[in-house]
């Protein structure tokens, strides 16, 4: 009976945990000019059950883990020094540092005004702590530059038909006419100079990008050079793994020095939740086409797509994408050759990394149908039907260390028309340098 009180007594008495000890010479040692972070944090391991309560102790042990690359760790401590205790500056200030090593940048940039804000820092880490806030916001912006300069061969630099006899219908009676030498088919080889800006800014929860591109051609044909201006910008929201972007743009192309087609649009697209490897997305857009001097073929196109980005199995190197889209083009004057017109595109797209660069190959199938026939000289005004095949294949290599890389395209399509005089074919081939800057 006595044994049992006795024992009872001693279960029942409460431990008196030992104090968390002295931190000075940890403190000291640490403000020195190269500190021993991984000595420190090992003579404060021992420590940890007795200082569950002191906030300098987590500090120090958070700035320990952080510089000897432990940032798991190092969050966690640091969260619980600030937990303990919010005004431990020193906690804060290596806490806004964990933060942008662990990619939370806004964050980052939240906890450091935070010290800026407080009256009792020194003014030498005010100083820093400042420097800190402006380096920290300009990774918030960020400003590209690309030129490419590129040679090559085009068999169709002016998009001519493959046939040189037209087909026409008079009286309801078919003749043949020769097109003229300027609307047929010229090949020769080209220069492209093409120049890109693009500038995108962050934001809490968002991305924003703006692109801005000038580009042109030039061939002994000058009748067939190019001149393309664009410029864009988009919104990119993302939770978790679904994102949404907007955007809108402009678009001028000018052909054999006069000025041919501008387009403005609009798109969106929602990547739903990632299903295996393949991010599933929905897409569409919308464009107003003016063309200049043949106000006739103006109208007003509209996109749905419905896609996927995959990732091949196996091969963490390699991705492809699918996408299959319905396409309809409202003509704005009532009398426009052939009407509206209705379709559908399909794409798929590759790439890998591999023969030391990057190899990205497109495929696209586009059919288009006009709502009525094109016109009584054309085949006695049958409907015109386009069906076009293309494919895109580019090859870009870095140089060594000279900055620029090595760029080499093939492209060629093939279009065939219920009508010949839509009938086209080109296959072009370049190469050239990319510098980005």
């Amino acid at each position: 009976m006595i044994c049992r009180s006795l024992l009872l007594v001693i279960l029942l008495t409460p431990v008196v945990a030992q104090a968390c000890p002295d931190l000075s010479r940890y403190l000291q040692a640490s403000a020195g000019a190269a500190p021993d972070w991984a000595l420190i944090g090992q003579e404060l391991e021992p420590y940890f059950e007795q200082c569950l309560t002191s906030s300098p102790y987590f500090s120090l042990r958070g700035a320990a883990q952080l510089n000897t690359g432990r940032l798991p760790e190092a969050i966690e401590s640091l969260e619980r020094a600030l937990l303990l205790d919010p005004d431990n500056g020193a906690a804060m200030v290596d806490y806004a540092q964990a933060l942008l090593e662990d990619g939370q940048l806004f964050a980052a940039i939240e906890a450091n005004r935070l010290v800026l804000e407080r009256d009792d820092a020194p003014d030498r880490l005010l100083n820093q702590i400042a420097a800190r806030e402006r380096d920290w916001g300009a990774l918030t912006r960020q400003t590209s530059y690309q030129i490419d300069l590129v040679g090559g061969y085009d068999d169709n630099l002016n998009g001519g038909p493959d046939e040189d006899l037209i087909a026409l219908t008079l009286a309801g009676e078919p003749i043949l006419l020769t097109l003229s030498q300027n609307l047929r088919a010229a090949s020769g080889p080209f220069a492209n100079l093409r120049g890109l800006v693009r500038h995108r800014q962050l934001a809490p929860g968002r991305q924003h990008n703006f692109l801005g591109q000038l580009s042109g051609r030039l061939s002994e044909d000058t009748a067939s050079d190019v001149l393309q201006v664009n410029a864009r910008y988009s919104q990119t929201a993302a939770s978790g793994e679904r994102g949404r972007q907007f955007g809108a743009g402009v678009n001028h192309l000018a052909f054999g020095g006069n000025s041919l087609f501008t387009g403005a649009d609009t798109r969106f697209r929602w990547q739903t939740q990632a299903a295996g490897v393949c991010r599933p997305y929905v897409a569409g857009a919308l464009q107003h086409q003016t063309w200049h001097g043949q106000e006739l073929l103006n109208g007003l196109e509209s996109k749905l797509s419905f896609g996927g980005d995959c990732a091949v199995a196996g091969r963490a190197n390699q991705r492809l994408g699918m996408e299959s889209s319905v396409l309809y083009n409202a003509a704005q004057a009532s009398n426009r050759l052939g009407g509206d017109r209705a379709g559908w595109q399909f794409r798929a797209q590759w790439q890998v990394l591999a023969a030391g660069g990057l190899i990205a190959a497109q495929l696209d199938h586009t059919t288009l149908a006009d709502r009525r026939g094109y016109s009584q000289l054309l085949a006695d005004n049958a409907r015109r039907r386009i069906s076009r095949n293309s494919v895109l294949v580019q090859y870009r290599r870095r140089l060594g260390a000279s900055g620029a890389d090595l760029l080499i395209n093939f492209y060629h399509q093939d279009q065939g028309s219920s009508l010949s005089l839509f009938r086209t074919e080109d296959t072009s081939l370049e190469m050239g340098l990319s510098w980005r800057f």
